[in-house]
């Protein structure tokens, strides 16, 4: 199968273009700049040069494609909202494009808002106001019009080498004041995977072809935030404190929300329809290994 993939150069995106070169697919990689451009001819990929932005860009990679992986975001968090609303558009046109045929959509979203407080499930739809949740409802959009798209969520925690997500914020804070805290007990739990099994999903999820479907790329159903600090405290040689949800929204800032969030969740579904069975180290066995903790 020939598969264009946006995000192509990402953390995610980078790991997803190796997994379907190994598997033997073809894969037409979208890259903004030179440098990712490089990047990407290194794999043995086909560069595609555009953006979320430029629409005939997007429409050209998926007339070339039998199949098309969306991993790409505009991570600026000063416009966000802006962010999220040319990804509805991007998908807009990548869904337009697939109109009519039956090649195969599947667009990340994540599990981060569903169900607070219960295990979430692929059965559960995505019912939060916060704009991010548009690359789900605009992919069930596109469902909806007969085209076969279907949505893997990520959890909070995609880790492995070179990770700039959320757990590289705990330990910069971590290292800024001093101590590696938790609210209350620490209880809430963060799912996690591996960027490589992750991966191996999409792949498997490219393969199966089932439109109008929603994965869960869950190895771990859910790490307690406490476990989480406390390796940060050890290999930083900080405390390990909690504070109260005071205390945190100072200690955190911007990111007080996350250290919060209680996102247990399943992905016994998906295992059960793709045969995925993650095989990667955990989250605390990862930082464990130190990778997280060098300069």
């Amino acid at each position: 199968m020939r598969v264009f993939v946006t995000g192509a150069t990402g953390f995610v995106g980078s790991a997803v273009v190796h997994e379907l070169l190994d598997a033997g697919h073809q894969v037409l990689g979208m890259a903004r700049s030179d440098a990712s451009a490089e990047a990407l001819a290194a794999t043995g990929a086909q560069v595609h040069r555009g953006s979320l932005e430029d629409l005939d860009s997007l429409r050209r990679g998926v007339d070339e494609a039998d199949g098309v992986i969306h991993t790409a975001f505009i991570h600026d968090f000063t416009q966000f909202e802006k962010s999220c609303e040319v990804e509805r558009v991007a998908l807009g046109a990548i869904g337009d494009a697939l109109a009519g045929s039956n090649r195969p959509l599947l667009v990340t979203s994540g599990t981060g808002l569903l169900a607070p407080g219960r295990l979430a499930t692929e059965d559960d739809a995505n019912e939060s106001s916060f704009p991010r949740v548009v690359s789900e409802k605009t992919t069930e959009a596109l469902a909806a019009r007969g085209i076969n798209a279907s949505v893997l969520r990520l959890p909070p925690t995609v880790h492995g080498k070179g990770d700039h997500g959320f757990v590289p914020i705990l330990i910069k804070l971590a290292r800024e004041k001093g101590v590696s805290a938790y609210v209350g007990n620490g209880d809430n739990r963060w799912p996690a995977v591996h960027r490589l099994d992750a991966a191996r999903l999409y792949r498997l999820a490219l393969e199966k072809a089932a439109g109008g479907v929603r994965y869960h790329a869950v190895a771990e159903q859910g790490v307690s935030f406490r476990a989480i600090a406390t390796v940060i405290g050890k290999h930083l040689d900080v405390p390990v404190v909690s504070q109260s949800p005071e205390e945190a929204a100072e200690h955190f800032g911007w990111f007080a929300h996350f250290t919060q969030i209680d996102n247990h969740t399943s992905s016994a579904k998906t295992r059960a329809q793709l045969g995925w069975e993650p095989q990667q180290v955990t989250l605390l066995d990862d930082l464990e290994q130190g990778h997280y903790f060098t300069a």
